[in-house]
């Protein structure tokens, strides 16, 4: 699809990677040129290998600054800062990596400091390039055919932002017109040239005029579901959307065998590995606590699990004490010293890998809520119960791009968003994307704004 994200992606990513090996030759030939033992066969096979791994690690880097994202890939004016960071964290990986690796016994280590500075200046050049590119490209003009908020959301991202290669000059608004004119529509689509069609083939006013515009897939134009464009955009599902059908479609209370061993392995693997590294930890939390306000380290909480079934997780405590999301225990509860000190060094949380290991939790999934809370939503909020189909998770989807999400209050309308993020990660979930969120969790548990 036009819209899609993927290619962009993808032709960045092989272009990082060829700049990086032709600037590596670069410096090399450069470097050794005047020298009469000069191989450049032989330089290129002593420093293949190291500079292949060195490389595996900077594109982890760019991947989880947010170089390969859609929504960050062609913002030009957050370019320089975030390559800035980028390369200044790469920087300190190379040297890391060949300074403290005695395999690699690369001499001159000149040849390093070299080739970063080369590297730094390509790789800027090509994504200003490779933005100003698609930035001046021509937009296929496109026709869009709805109603509601999702379709006006679709048509002020596409029409107002310039890295898509797509822009609407047709559209219906279904809301708007009591009898749609289709000949008028027809027309309008054939003077414009558009020839791309997004309509809401789940209305059922637009559906009675689908043999009309069956007909144009003889012009050559072409048609996407607007549903699944938006949640392309957007990346969750439209709430407009959310029928028995698309459930019955979409969601499984079971996954691929494969997937559901993976996500074990990768759980135990990594919460036994977090949960070893981080025991220094509980002594020094310990202290802090007894010495501000004397009381327990832990608080253990009642959360809504997979199937609706009450899981006691566990955490460091931050407040004076667990008020159990009830209004009548809140008067009065405040964080305390230590406690904001760990919710703002993202600690709170650690001792959840208990969960993990338990199989009540995993990494990623949706974040659990309190029963008291979940009795609110599942009133207020259709289909809500669904996201306890599976396990919920330290980390999710919705916590990596719901931006205003509901806090200590029940707030049933930002619920209903998170819902639909959490929905797309229930359609969507694989080993893969799982991959995603931990990598993009890492990024934001190290800074807010990236690298």
């Amino acid at each position: 699809m036009t819209i899609s994200h993927r290619t962009e992606t993808l032709v960045l990513f092989l272009g990082d990677v060829c700049i990086l090996y032709a600037t590596l030759l670069l410096t090399l030939f450069f470097r050794y040129r005047t020298s009469t033992e000069f191989d450049l066969g032989l330089m290129i096979r002593l420093h293949l290998l190291p500079f292949s791994l060195l490389f595996v690690l900077w594109v982890f880097v760019f991947f989880v600054a947010g170089l390969y994202e859609k929504h960050t890939l062609f913002l030009q004016k957050q370019l320089p800062q975030l390559l800035f960071k980028t390369l200044a964290v790469n920087s300190v990986v190379a040297a890391l990596f060949f300074y403290f690796l005695p395999a690699f016994k690369i001499t001159p280590k000149i040849n390093l400091f070299i080739y970063l500075f080369v590297s730094s200046v390509f790789l800027f050049f090509w994504r200003r390039s490779y933005l100003y590119r698609m930035r001046s490209a021509e937009r296929e003009p496109a026709a869009l055919i709805g109603a509601g908020e999702e379709m006006r959301s679709v048509l002020q991202e596409v029409n107002h932002n310039s890295r898509y290669q797509l822009s609407f000059v047709v559209t219906l608004d279904m809301d708007a017109v009591s009898t749609p004119d289709v000949s008028d529509l027809l027309r309008r689509i054939k003077d414009e040239c558009a020839s791309l069609i997004i309509a809401d083939l789940y209305d059922s006013r637009v559906q009675k005029f689908l043999p009309r515009l069956y007909a144009l897939l003889f012009s050559g134009i072409r048609f996407a579901d607007l549903h699944e464009v938006y949640e392309e955009l957007f990346d969750r599902v439209p709430l407009s959307l959310l029928k028995y059908h698309w459930f019955l479609k979409h969601v499984s209370p079971t996954s691929r065998p494969g997937y559901h061993i993976l996500k074990r392995a990768m759980d135990v693997t990594a919460a036994a590995l977090l949960g070893a590294l981080s025991l220094f930890i509980y002594p020094l939390a310990y202290a802090a606590v007894k010495l501000d306000d004397g009381g327990p380290l832990f608080v253990l909480q009642e959360r809504v699990g997979r199937n609706n079934r009450v899981i006691r997780t566990v955490k460091f405590r931050t407040m004076t004490r667990d008020d159990k999301g009830l209004a009548e225990l809140k008067k009065g509860n405040t964080v305390t010293r230590v406690g904001a000190f760990l919710r703002a060094a993202r600690l709170d949380e650690l001792p959840q890998l208990w969960n993990v290991l338990r199989g009540e939790m995993s990494l990623i999934g949706p974040r659990p809520e309190l029963p008291s809370l979940v009795q609110v939503y599942e009133q207020e909020v259709p289909f809500y119960d669904i996201r306890h189909l599976i396990k919920p998770g330290l980390s999710g989807w919705a916590q990596l791009y719901h931006r205003t999400p509901p806090k200590v209050h029940a707030n049933p309308d930002e619920t209903a968003v998170k819902l639909s993020y959490d929905l797309y990660y229930l359609k969507n979930r694989s080993f893969w994307l799982d991959l995603k969120i931990a990598v993009k969790t890492i990024k934001v548990l190290l800074s807010r704004s990236g690298v």
